[in-house]
């Protein structure tokens, strides 16, 4: 089986991941990461060297590549991934896969993002808590049609990773 794990950035897909990983025995595979040990380069590399259309068409080809795959894997996908392409389709249109939105608030998000920006590009620059939380509720609200797709949606909000990870793996 693959357990695909969609949602924004910050949702706790990569952190859940690892615990739904440990619950299961299923290897984890970060789709961001598979595509920068494939490319030798990171994803920001990617986007400057190649440009961010070639970067999408090898997570699409990337994507395809995973979900082929015979083995039981927890999938964590970028925060983007699902909105471009055909991707969300490919996810749902897959054998043996099941398919989970971690769904956070724009509160939640924008606390915990704030305090972690730095360490994402995307967000670094926005200064303050009001323009977070302005950025990632037109995100959302331009990610949600492809997000909610999803096969099931688990809230985030007020749960421990733990707790979240055990509702997935409750799903599955």
């Amino acid at each position: 089986m693959i357990v695909v794990l969609i949602g924004y950035m910050g949702s706790g897909k990569s952190s859940i991941g690892r615990k739904l990983s440990k619950k299961t025995g299923y290897t984890l595979v970060d789709l961001d990461d598979f595509i920068v040990e494939k490319e030798e380069a990171s994803v920001k590399e990617i986007f400057e060297s190649k440009g961010e259309i070639y970067f999408r068409q090898k997570e699409e080809e990337y994507l395809i590549e995973l979900l082929q795959t015979k083995e039981d894997i927890i999938l964590s996908l970028g925060g983007g991934t699902p909105c471009f392409g055909k991707n969300m389709d490919l996810v749902l249109d897959s054998k043996d896969t099941k398919s989970i939105y971690l769904r956070g608030s724009v509160p939640k998000l924008t606390e915990k993002l704030f305090l972690k920006k730095s360490k994402r590009p995307l967000i670094a620059n926005i200064e303050t808590k009001e323009a977070m939380a302005e950025f990632i509720g037109k995100h959302l609200f331009e990610r949600s049609p492809f997000y909610s797709r999803a096969e099931f949606q688990v809230s985030t909000d007020n749960k421990t990773k733990k707790e979240v990870a055990q509702e997935v793996f409750e799903l599955l």
